[in-house]
């Protein structure tokens, strides 16, 4: 919406607007929010709302504990599943310190860097996530099953499908925030869901993957589920990704510069990616990747360029997962992108072949990526590419 401070606390007064909430992420992509009354707003403009950083996984210590947050006026929406008398709003934040600067590992601001110099450098990106989640039932207690909603298949309709009303619902609170999600459907997996968004730019599309989680699990809590986004909670079945499209301003061959930085630097990146010891359960199985390779359609490979034209035109990048930041991720995979942009690199020769199907003598002439979160960990730990573009203390909380 693209708001100041003052039209926020204009909107604030006249809207009957009772609590704020000061939204930011830890460095693993965890939402994280302090809730604040509508007269406290010009304090948060004007000097921050103090938080204790210690409590949070990868911020500060109990000795340096203290953290500003500062909303950002363009990115407030109101919350449409709250009470209506006195409404409830959301905006990120900006963590900075005491002395006012901003916190090394605010993974927004890590973002808006790579923005930054994108810019400088005359490209423009955006980017677009196509998260998928499975719809479990819960026990009496309230508590997470693994039984799933239902038992449908891909692109199924009602009444195999019972997710539909979810979705739908889904997609209405979406809209009321000013998101604008483009298709859903139901996915192979019992209970399995997709719902894809518009390309936005890099911080607007960041900023929409984690609204996307959070209202889906309001929305399931609502109608007595449990929406989860690990990477492959049923074994067995597929597990979920989050494929990131993106693409990229300036000559045609800016794609295959693009994809060229990716591959180049896409080991470096798996940890940040794929965070988790599950995230690798995933990976090699039932359309997941695991060879580093490109080509046009093929949806065996780590990167495709999906069959469309114009403005939808795109690279697809199909090993990330839900669990990964995504501020981390759009932030590296930018950065990756300038690389290939400035070197002109080429990437290797377009593959082909069903490389799930493959014969041992055709896998074995891909290099793979890393096959476990400790040999990822290693990747990034050992990384110039990592090194250059986060802080190490960040770097720490993925490699230990």
């Amino acid at each position: 919406m693209n708001y100041t401070a003052q039209e926020v606390l204009q909107y604030a007064r006249e809207e009957d607007v009772k609590f704020i909430r000061l939204a930011f992420c830890d460095v693993f992509g965890r939402p994280k929010n302090i809730s604040i009354l509508a007269s406290e707003l010009p304090r948060a403009f004007e000097t921050g709302i103090a938080i204790d950083a210690s409590a949070i996984a990868g911020f500060a210590d109990e000795a340096h504990s203290d953290l500003f947050l500062h909303p950002d006026p363009a990115t407030l929406s109101e919350l449409p599943w709250r009470s209506e008398n006195g409404k409830v709003v959301r905006m990120y934040c900006t963590m900075t310190g005491p002395e006012g600067r901003v916190y090394e590992n605010d993974v927004r601001s890590l973002l808006r860097r790579a923005v930054a110099e994108a810019k400088a450098a005359g490209v423009t990106f955006s980017f677009a996530a196509e998260m998928e989640f499975y719809l479990f039932r819960l026990d009496e207690a309230g508590n997470p099953t693994r039984e799933p909603f239902d038992h449908a298949g891909y692109m199924d309709v009602a009444p195999d499908d019972r997710c539909e009303n979810v979705r739908r619902e889904i997609c209405l609170t979406l809209e009321k925030m000013g998101l604008r999600p483009e298709s859903s459907h139901h996915e192979e997996g019992p209970g399995q869901n997709e719902i894809d968004f518009r390309y936005a730019d890099p911080l607007t599309a960041a900023d929409h993957a984690v609204t996307f989680q959070t209202v889906v699990k309001a929305i399931a809590a609502g109608n007595g589920l449990y929406a989860d986004f690990s990477p492959k909670p049923l074994p067995g079945q597929p597990g979920s990704g989050m494929h990131i499209n993106i693409s990229v301003s300036g000559s045609p061959s800016n794609m295959q510069y693009l994809i060229a930085g990716i591959l180049k630097h896409i080991c470096d990146m798996t940890v940040f990616l794929n965070p988790t010891a599950q995230s690798y359960e995933r990976l090699g199985v039932q359309k997941a990747p695991r060879y580093l390779s490109w080509s046009n359609n093929n949806r065996s490979q780590l990167i495709r360029i999906p069959a469309a034209a114009g403005e939808y035109r795109r690279v697809e990048l199909r090993s990330p997962d839900p669990a990964a930041n995504p501020y981390l991720a759009i932030a590296l995979l930018i950065y990756a992108g300038l690389d290939g942009i400035r070197q002109r690199l080429l990437p290797p020769a377009e593959s082909n072949v069903n490389l799930f199907t493959a014969d041992h003598e055709t896998l074995s002439r891909f290099a793979m990526l890393p096959q476990s979160l400790t040999a990822a960990a290693k990747e990034a730990e050992t990384s110039g590419f990592i090194r250059e573009h986060l802080p190490q203390s960040l770097i720490r909380c993925y490699c230990g």
